[in-house]
């Protein structure tokens, strides 16, 4: 039986939960550790028309697929492949093409939502929440929104102020509460990381 090590990442936008997860990755080792970004099971709106794509709240946790995404975890448990969405955020549609997404030995599910589905959450060997000042975290999300997903300035701000904030103190905050492991300051934080890193390592001489 192949022992698969399943770790979740939660934390509010522009927390640093990517980082994170590159540093588990660096650290283990390449070929043994994957992630699987949560951000790829956003639902697809290619049957509303595009301006009204626009409007719609994303920061809910219902526009997460996670039917899929559970679905999609399990075969990785059981050492399976998948087929793994592609989400174009500046259309606000999943590509046509999907990734091949092998299987190792580790795999890091990371996403604001990461830690809020029950279901998903009882698969995880170990769960993580990354903190960060929510100032901190805006700046983040406006230079991600701006240069990597073609937002303009006003709709960020807006997009922050009537949706993100809200969601965020209503379902990715609460989730903290499930976690393992809180991690303050993000992926600043090194000797938090080091201590995750030994843990993951002694889980699997373990198995």
């Amino acid at each position: 039986m192949i022992f698969i090590f399943l770790i979740g990442i939660g934390g509010g936008t522009g927390s640093g939960k990517t980082t994170v997860a590159r540093k588990i990755k660096e650290y283990v080792g390449e070929e043994l550790c994957e992630i699987l970004p949560m951000d790829n099971y956003y639902r697809d709106m290619s049957h509303i028309p595009l301006e009204e794509r626009k409007t719609l709240n994303y920061d809910h946790p219902d526009m997460i697929e996670a039917s899929l995404l559970l679905e999609h975890i399990k075969l990785l448990k059981e050492n399976k492949p998948i087929k793994l969405p592609d989400y174009d955020f500046t259309i606000y549609t999943r590509k046509e093409e999907y990734i091949d997404f092998q299987p190792k030995d580790i795999i890091i599910i990371e996403g604001i939502f990461a830690l809020y589905y029950k279901e998903i959450c009882d698969l995880y060997d170990l769960k993580i929440y990354v903190d960060a000042e929510s100032d901190v975290r805006f700046i983040r999300r406006l230079e991600r929104d701006i240069v990597e997903r073609g937002r303009t300035l006003d709709s960020v701000i807006n997009q922050y102020l009537t949706m993100v904030k809200p969601m965020h103190d209503a379902y990715v905050e609460p989730t903290k509460r499930k976690a393992d492991i809180i991690i303050p300051e993000g992926g600043f934080n090194e000797k938090a990381i080091q201590v995750i890193v030994e843990y993951i390592n002694m889980r699997l001489r373990s198995e």
